[in-house]
Formats: structure tokens, sequence, C-alpha cells
């Protein structure tokens, strides 16, 4: 009788508490962790502060330097780019529309992808059959060329925008992040709490969304990280192959990146126009990446089911 007792408790804990401690979570996450964690808050503060911070309007020349290209100064700190703009200003307003893009593509991926994820990892069977051909028959198209279709489809003749990119880009992710939840879900769905649900005649809905979710949400929550990297990088692509956000209207890191090296000499002649917001891209997906990797690393988050 205590031992039965003993064992209830047990499932009963690692229920509630989510992933089983099993010591590793202990481990120091480690300097570079806390390194891309600041960089990333640099980068992340900056954009949010940007409207609030004294630096020129993004969209005009900034005073004193008239339509012409500008480098390094003290008062424009990373120059100015070929119309006189404030690369600065660009820059942090730029970061502030990808990162909005990046969040809720990420956001509608995982709440698509997640849902796909979760009902092929627990339901097996044809369920899972059925959904997982749809996944991988959308996971047979190239990435980039379907991305610049259903931006073409769904934007039209008007061209680009942030709702039309944001919603080509959630269709991408939906199956990629549908593979990697069931990979999680499925490391899950045969635990002992789980059956006992199931033998106390719990519903299907009950078990997914008391027992499994939450136990899903923490090693996911790692994926989400890298998964805005990636984004902001197809966001980039899009933006480099003239398919993105018009360069007047919604500055980003990615037109930025392209409107820098559009002449054949612009790299050479004018370098930082591009370069500039390239380093700030690269050190925030970098950031995002090594966050990611030590959280999966953490929680012990299984790739190869995936």
């Amino acid at each position: 009788m205590a031992e039965t007792l003993t064992i209830g408790q047990a499932i009963e804990v690692e229920s509630a508490t989510g992933v089983v401690d099993d010591g590793r979570s202990s481990n120091k996450l480690g300097l570079s962790f806390w390194i891309a964690v600041g960089v990333l808050g640099l980068v992340v503060g900056g954009c949010l502060l940007e409207p609030f911070l004294p630096l020129p309007d993004f969209r005009l020349p900034a005073p004193g330097v008239g339509s012409k290209q500008q480098l390094f100064s003290a008062e424009h700190w990373l120059g100015t780019d070929n119309l006189g703009r404030d690369n600065l200003s660009r820059i942090l307003h730029g970061g502030r529309t990808s990162l909005f893009i990046a969040l809720s593509v990420t956001t509608l991926g995982f709440i698509g992808g997640g849902l796909v994820g979760l009902l092929a990892g627990y339901f097996r069977g044809w369920v899972e059959r059925i959904l997982m051909a749809i996944v991988d028959i959308f996971l047979a198209f190239p990435a980039l060329v379907f991305a610049l279709a259903l931006v073409s489809i769904i934007a039209g003749e008007e061209g680009a925008t942030v709702s039309s990119v944001i919603i080509s880009l959630s269709v991408l992710s939906v199956s990629p992040l549908a593979r990697i939840t069931r990979a999680t879900t499925l490391q899950f769905a045969q635990r002992e709490f789980v059956t006992a649900a199931k033998s106390q005649g719990a519903r299907h809905t009950r078990i997914i969304m008391k027992e499994i979710l939450p136990n899903v949400l923490p090693p996911m929550a790692s994926f989400a990280l890298v998964v805005v990297a990636i984004v902001i990088v197809a966001e980039a692509a899009l933006s480099f192959v003239g398919a993105g956000l018009p360069d007047i209207d919604y500055p980003t890191w990615g037109n930025m990146i392209a409107a820098g090296q559009a002449s054949p000499n612009a790299l050479r002649d004018h370098g930082s126009v591009a370069l500039t917001p390239a380093a700030v891209l690269f050190v925030t997906v970098l950031s995002l990446n090594l966050i990611g990797d030590k959280l999966r690393q953490r929680f012990d988050v299984k790739e190869s089911g995936v």
C-alpha cells in the first residue's frame, strides 16, 4: 500500500513539475550565454526605445548632411546612407520591424505547428500518418522559392506589406515546427502520468492540455529563439532579392543591406551602408542561436526525432 502511494506521488510530482529533474538542470549556462543575453538585450532595448532616443528621423536626410553618404562621426555614430539618412536610427527602426515580423511568425507558427505536432504525437496511427504526410509535402518545396511565391500571391500588385510577409513566412514555419513538436510530444505521450490519466478515464483534450502541453512548452520555448533567428534571416533574404518590404515605407535590416549594395561599386565606395546592418543582423542571430542552444542543452531536448 505504501509502495502504491509512493508511485502515485511520484507521478503527481512529475506531472506538476514538467521535465523530470535528473541533475542536469543544475548545469551552469556559461559565460557565452550571458554575453549573448546582454548583446540581445542591448539590440532589442535599442530598437524598442528608438522613438524616444534623440536621433534624426529615419526617413529624412540628417541635418547638415544633405543627400550624401557620410562615414562614422560624433554626430552620426554609424554614418549615413547614400541619401543622407542616419544609419543608427534606420537600423534601430528597421530592427523593430524585423523583430516584430520574427516574433509574429514564430507565434503563429508555434500555434499552427504546435497543434499539428501535438495531435500527431499523441494520437499516432492514421492521424499521425495524414498530418505528417501533409507536413512532408510542404517541406518538399524549396523554402525561399515557396516564400517568394506566397508573398507574390498574397501581396498581389500592391507589393509586399508587413502582413503579407508575416502570413507567408508563418505558412512556411508550420511544417518544421510541427515536426519538432511531434518529436517532443512523443517523449511524453507514453510517460507514466499520461498512462495514469488515461486509466482514470480523462478525456484526450484534458490529457493534452493538462499533462502533455506543460511538459512540451519548456523545451519548445528554447526552439522559439532559434525560429526567431531563422525568420529574421528569411525576411532579410526576401528583402535582399527584392520581394520583401519597400525600403521607403518599412526599413528593415534586409532591405537596408540590399540598398547598400544596389550599385556595382556600392560595397567598395560605401560599404558601411550595407555592412553595418549586416553586422547587427549577424550578432542578433548569433545571440539568439547561442541562447537557444544553451536552453536546449539544459532541457535535454532531443533533436534526433525531428
